[in-house]
């Protein structure tokens, strides 16, 4: 199933699935939503996604996502990460992968 996805969420995708360095089919997005946002001098939008990273070692590759995270420089054309967050740190799910959540605000560049 295809998920519709903004221009701006699917680049913060892509970023974030290069961040882990593990094949792109190791990683299942399970849940996004994006909503416009805007300030009196920006506008853009607000993003919250759920992840699961399966096979070996999928804890340690999404320590390696989520370490440093927030000081990360994700390059996203047209678009600035203003802010990201870890809310929901890594866990295992039950199935021996590991689940996380982010939330992420962007703006047009």
């Amino acid at each position: 199933m295809k998920v519709a996805m903004s221009p701006a969420a699917l680049r913060l995708l892509h970023a974030l699935i290069g961040r882990a360095c593990v094949a792109r089919d190791r990683i299942l997005l399970t849940d996004w939503r994006s909503t416009d946002w805007q300030s009196l001098t920006f506008i853009g939008e607000r993003h919250e996604l759920q992840l699961r990273i399966s096979g070996a070692e999928s804890m340690e590759v999404a320590k390696r996502l989520v370490t440093g995270l927030e000081d990360a420089d994700l390059s996203i054309p047209g678009h600035v990460v203003a802010d990201i967050t870890v809310v929901d740190h890594p866990r295992p799910g039950g199935d021996g992968s590991t689940l996380i959540g982010l939330e992420a605000l962007t703006i047009v560049d």
